[in-house]
């Protein structure tokens, strides 16, 4: 069977205040489209990559806007007055919003396909926000910052697109109170967002997602928008090509038959939810080059561990493949869930549950030393 091509995502979240990101993914399609057999790089791109764009995930909210305004408009909301980009559910606290029909779509999406790498393209702004959005003191959030597992790749995205913008790199605000160096940002940096899709995609979706904001208005003249396609078309490619960093791989049993559900990870990177194989068997790992120790485990079975040399193969359009057999497997493992809890919140509270006996532990060892 041959292996399937990484899956990136593009998606215009919002209402008619995404208008700017909503016009980009059109004209990416147009050009897409119209570029295959004819650009070798688009060719080549389109031949490794299954590429899924949603131009709009809020068409109520893109209706909305009667008057088009930079600042505000009601197309933030769906029909139901919700905004969808609170409405997933948030790894670090109850999100009590009720999931809408739109969220249910992305997450069942998100669930039913292999995506690697997304961008979420907003407006209101000029950088590229990375996770994590939401965050507590396990991720670092009391000094201002939540960093996440993988935080070297997601800044290595952010630039990437921040880079190859015509201006996004410069860090210029749209006031003289805000600058983003390079132009990228941590999203809890910038502030804090609870239910975010950003996270929840991470998280659950096993998918790298950065958030885009790509115009300081937010509802611009229709005459500027064929300049901030030019302003943005090198970035989305290149981003795109993001996609094939890292591993991927197969993990199979006995007679060749793929594991779902295997879980592989880089060590030193665990996730607070595993990252695991799709129901082919396969798993895709976004990792900048260097040397690492990768593992794959089929529960029940002993852990196999595999050192890789990552090279940076975004330009041959492949990740380095690295596959894994264990002879002894021959069923499949069930299906494990990963709960939509607050999973951080829970670490968090573990973690402050042990501090107490390490304390205890400590003042014991000094005790049993004076006595000595």
């Amino acid at each position: 069977m041959p292996p399937t091509p990484p899956s990136p995502t593009c998606t215009a979240s919002g209402g008619r205040w995404k208008t700017v990101g909503r016009e980009m993914l059109l004209h990416l399609i147009d050009f897409l489209v119209t570029s295959y057999r004819r650009d070798p790089v688009i060719t080549r791109l389109l031949n490794n990559t299954r590429i899924h764009i949603m131009p709009t995930m809020n068409p109520d909210g893109f209706e909305a806007t009667k008057v088009p305004d930079c600042y505000y408009t009601p197309g933030r909301y769906n029909k139901n007055r919700e905004d969808l980009n609170r409405n997933f559910p948030d790894a670090f606290e109850n999100n009590n919003a009720s999931i809408q029909p739109e969220t249910q779509a992305v997450m069942d999406w998100i669930k039913n396909e292999t995506f690697v790498l997304s961008a979420n393209l907003h407006g209101g702004a000029l950088v590229a926000s990375y996770t994590f959005d939401n965050g507590n003191s396990v991720t670092g959030s009391l000094k201002g910052y939540s960093r996440s597992p993988d935080d070297d790749v997601f800044i290595h995205l952010a630039k990437t697109y921040s880079f190859n913008h015509a201006s996004m790199y410069k860090g210029t605000g749209c006031d003289n109170r805000q600058t983003f160096p390079e132009g990228i940002t941590n999203g809890y940096s910038w502030y804090q967002l609870e239910g975010g899709m950003q996270d929840y995609n991470y998280i659950w979706g096993q998918c790298f997602e950065i958030t885009l904001e790509l115009s300081c208005c937010k509802y611009p003249p229709a005459n500027q928008l064929e300049k901030f396609w030019r302003d943005n078309k090198a970035a989305l490619i290149e981003y795109i090509k993001q996609v094939h960093l890292g591993v991927k791989g197969q993990v199979t049993g006995k007679n060749g038959t793929p594991i779902p559900n295997a879980i592989v990870e880089a060590k030193g990177r665990a996730h607070v939810c595993p990252y695991r194989t799709n129901q082919q068997g396969e798993y895709f790992l976004l990792l900048l080059p260097g040397t690492y120790v990768i593992n794959a485990t089929v529960p029940g079975y002993k852990s196999m561990l595999k050192t890789v040399e990552i090279p940076d193969n975004t330009g041959t359009f492949s990740a380095l493949k690295q596959d894994f057999f264990f002879s002894e497997v021959s069923v499949k493992p069930e299906a494990p869930s990963c709960p939509k809890t607050p999973l951080y919140q829970e670490l968090e509270r573990a973690s402050a549950a042990v501090k107490p006996t390490l304390h205890i532990l400590g003042l014991m060892t000094v005790m049993l030393v004076i006595f000595k």
